[in-house]
């Protein structure tokens, strides 16, 4: 392996917009997920979850691959899916089609709040971010975004 030696040092715009990349998603987020735990009682991390699962044929993932798909741990989905199950939101099955993995499958209630909750976060997103981006703005951050994903998980989402 080889041992980079020739930093590229962030000029002084480049790190003013670093920092206030880092700031903004920091406060962006916290305001959203705020927003979800005080009038849905669900962490954005739930509610990403619940979007994964609503998007899947029969509501249903693999635990393996919902993790991956939302970037966490194997341990972290499940003490996640484990709260969810007990609201009654998701709940677990064998995978059909080799009895080995388990599924969590988002259910009616489930779909119910993830219906509710969807409203308040997609007004957040358009509030929060939406109205303080321009159109082309918007598009070139989420140009940058894309590449940024590709680069580094060599997908696109």
């Amino acid at each position: 392996m080889t041992t980079r030696t020739d930093t590229p040092w962030l000029d002084q715009e480049q790190q003013h917009i670093w920092r206030s990349l880092l700031g903004g998603v920091t406060v962006l987020m916290d305001q959203l997920d705020r927003d979800l735990r005080t009038q849905h009682d669900l962490s954005m991390g739930e509610y990403e979850i619940l979007v994964r699962l609503s998007e899947a044929p029969d509501r249903s993932i693999r635990m393996a691959e919902l993790a991956a798909a939302v970037a966490h741990s194997r341990s972290r989905v499940t003490h996640t899916i484990s709260r969810l199950e007990r609201d009654g939101i998701v709940r677990r099955n064998q995978c059909s089609e080799d009895g080995r993995g388990v599924s969590a499958v988002l259910t009616d209630h489930g779909f119910s709040v993830l219906e509710k909750a969807a409203h308040t976060h997609v007004r957040g997103v358009h509030d929060y971010l939406i109205e303080n981006a321009p159109p082309e703005d918007f598009a070139a951050l989420g140009r940058v975004m894309e590449r940024v994903i590709a680069t580094l998980h060599g997908r696109r989402f």
